[in-house]
């Protein structure tokens, strides 16, 4: 029986105590912009914690509730660097809107809890405390501007859909414990291997990946998704596409490379199966869109039919190269979402298509940063997307799974062409009417310009985070 260890837990506690912080700094006279610093000193520090503490071993704390591993501090980190990336990106869309405010940022926090939290479960229970409490401050985060009608219709769908997906992997879990009648992931996997009652525990199986198929936003269970990524505001949608999708990866590989691996076989079909339906569904109605944030949310069931490809292969070397792609698309959408934000005036919202035209001329800064992010989502070399891409469909065709391979493939090069559209529109259309110059102010150019730089460092030089990816595995 693991004993209780507080420090294992730290980063945790250090940003749920800095979220109470925030709400009681909320009832004073400080400014939004002095909330947002303290927010992000606040991950800072948290990261620096887990940074101080990265552990060489595998151990477990709080009585087995709690793993302590490499793996669970990459995920940890990534989440809480993506983060600080929404957050920072969104300082002068929240002040516009009158959101930057201590509620906001400490829903931000509550919900990174929830995310370290599910990162670092071992333990079923575990696992979904920290599903409902990141899905909960991300309802809460949407809403909180009342008089946005469209946010806070997206927030009931998003709550509404998330209650039966909340449902769904809760009764997954209750199947799954009456056929092991096990809760810790380790003893699950070695219970399910001979379970008696294997069709009860392929039960548990299918309601389980609907669960997680609906937080990672894969078709079928995307229903959600364009309309929440449209409805909601351009900083809770861009906080939404970062961390969450990290945290949604975690819960995959905890559930199925994790507690039912043993099943592998049966639920490596299922994903392909959801792999494909994300591809085909993704990329093709994306090409239909004239918003570029309903574009972009296609965009993201697509690029959640890539990471499911890696984790299908069930092999090591495809679960680091799915984490590879869910840490270089939660940088490439915090950037695309980030940069509409930036672009946005406060009587304005800068998300259409036709938002677009002409770009190149009156923000040629903004227009090269975009060209970046549009070209590393479509896969293009040298940028990271394209590393991401092929990490992928090397781990899928090592395993096995070469026909899967071929149509992700297929599929990235129906995608290039909504990408490559936006393209088109900033540096060869003209804009419509007397569209105003828009300017990025100082910090936010260094930020979305160290974005970009990122994106190409690690499309020029991906092998040291893939293999700190493949160590967490190893």
């Amino acid at each position: 029986m693991a004993e209780l260890n507080l420090g294992a837990a730290a980063p945790e506690l250090f940003l749920f105590l800095g979220g109470c912080a925030l709400l009681l700094l909320a009832t004073t006279r400080l400014s939004g912009r002095l909330l947002l610093h303290g927010a992000n000193l606040i991950l800072a520090g948290a990261a620096l914690l887990l940074w101080l503490a990265w552990p060489a071993e595998i151990g477990a704390a709080f009585s087995g509730l709690y793993e302590v591993s490499a793996l669970t501090a990459m995920l940890q980190m990534g989440i809480l660097l993506a983060t600080i990336g929404a957050l920072s990106y969104s300082g002068d869309y929240l002040a516009q809107r009158g959101m930057l405010t201590g509620e906001y940022l400490a829903l931000g926090l509550f919900a990174a809890t929830g995310m370290l939290l599910l990162a670092a479960a071992r333990h079923l229970l575990a696992l979904y405390l920290g599903l409902e409490l990141m899905s909960l401050s991300l309802y809460a985060m949407i809403a909180l501007r009342r008089d946005d009608v469209r946010a806070i219709e997206a927030a009931l769908k998003y709550f509404v859909l998330g209650a039966i997906a909340s449902g769904l992997l809760l009764y997954g879990i209750s199947l799954v414990y009456a056929a092991t009648l096990q809760l810790e992931l380790p003893a699950v996997a070695a219970a399910a291997a001979d379970a008696e009652a294997r069709g009860v525990l392929l039960a548990g199986l299918a309601f389980i990946v609907a669960g997680a198929a609906f937080k990672l936003g894969a078709a079928p269970f995307h229903m959600w998704l364009p309309d929440v990524y449209d409805g909601a505001p351009t900083a809770a949608t861009m906080f939404i596409g970062g961390a969450p999708k990290i945290a949604a990866y975690a819960l995959a590989i905890r559930l199925l490379a994790g507690g039912l691996e043993p099943l592998v076989e049966e639920w490596s079909g299922l994903l392909a199966s959801l792999a494909v339906a994300s591809l085909g569904v993704g990329n093709v109605i994306a090409i239909a869109q004239t918003s570029v944030k309903r574009m972009l949310a296609y965009s993201a069931i697509s690029h959640m039919g890539f990471l499911l490809t890696g984790i299908v292969a069930g092999s090591e070397e495809g679960y680091a190269a799915a984490m590879f792609y869910a840490f270089v698309y939660a940088l490439m959408s915090i950037g695309g979402f980030g940069m509409l934000a930036l672009l946005s005036r406060a009587d304005a919202e800068f998300e259409m298509l036709a938002d677009v035209k002409g770009l190149a001329k009156r923000n040629p800064a903004a227009a090269a940063l975009t060209l970046i992010l549009m070209l590393s989502m479509a896969g293009i070399p040298p940028l990271a997307g394209f590393y991401a891409k092929l990490a992928v469909w090397s781990a899928a065709v090592g395993a096995g799974w070469t026909w899967l391979a071929v149509v992700a493939g297929l599929f990235s090069v129906v995608g290039a062409f909504y990408y490559l559209r936006v393209v088109k529109l900033m540096y060869f259309d003209a804009p419509d009417g007397d569209a105003p110059a828009v300017a990025l102010r100082g910090p936010y150019l260094l930020l979305a310009a160290a974005n970009g730089l990122l994106i190409i460092l690690l499309g020029l030089f991906p092998g040291g985070l893939l293999r700190a990816c493949q160590l967490a595995f190893g």
